[in-house]
């Protein structure tokens, strides 16, 4: 079914993109923050994942794509990165917006240090699997930047709406890996990274899409922050 990861793609961030507009959300007056913050996102994520698809960290099945290329990507791929990332700002947005986050600051600092030393540790000791080292060092290199740096105030917020956002994550992510399928959308070489699997998702994949999500929110509420001023 070559369709199914656009259908995949799609079927993220249609009830998100209907739902902005909803009066009592509002989401659509934050696309000047949201826009660049996904566009940023790609910059960054794009290069990384066309070097990757090159090395054979990971690839893709022609089955269930198109086979319409974009960079050297099929152009579900880089629709991924515009899709999820919406679904998840919306989602975290909606959070901030109907819930009371500051009860969660208290955590905050624990669980910040405890993913520094264990993504530190982690990279260094997998410094030859390329999923695993990049990944991890790179994530814990933005947390460190942004707490210590720029000491933003969200990362509390942040961390719930991430908790709460494995749940899609686990079944977007096990339909691409191929939980349910007879082969995957999305391969991986296991000799990239530590083996681990979250029903067929590599363990890996939960810090990337974290790292994902942090960075465009990162831009998210810095233009949020310029806008209101």
């Amino acid at each position: 079914m070559k369709q199914l990861y656009l259908i995949i793609d799609s079927a993220s961030v249609i009830v998100p993109f209907l739902f902005s507009f909803h009066p009592k959300i509002q989401f659509y007056k934050k696309f000047s923050s949201l826009f660049p913050a996904i566009l940023f996102a790609l910059v960054v994520f794009i290069p990384w994942d066309i070097l990757f698809t090159h090395l054979g960290v990971w690839g893709f099945n022609s089955n269930y794509v198109l086979g319409v290329n974009f960079i050297g990507l099929p152009v579900e791929e880089v629709l991924f990165f515009i899709c999820i990332p919406y679904a998840c700002v919306f989602t975290y947005y909606c959070f901030n917006k109907f819930m009371r986050m500051d009860r969660f600051i208290k955590f905050e600092k624990h669980i910040s240090i405890s993913f520094l030393l264990f993504l530190t540790v982690y990279a260094v000791m997998n410094y030859n699997r390329l999923y695993t080292s990049v990944t991890f060092g790179a994530l814990a290199g933005f947390i460190l930047l942004l707490k210590y740096i720029f000491r933003v105030k969200w990362l509390h917020k942040f961390y719930f709406s991430y908790f709460i956002l494995l749940i899609p994550f686990i079944i977007v992510n096990g339909l691409l890996t191929g939980t349910g399928l007879n082969e995957p959308i999305v391969w991986y070489n296991n000799n990239q990274n530590l083996g681990i699997r979250i029903l067929t998702i590599p363990f890996e994949d939960v810090f990337y899409g974290m790292f994902l999500l942090m960075l465009t929110v990162s831009v998210f509420e810095h233009l949020s922050d310029k806008h209101e001023r």
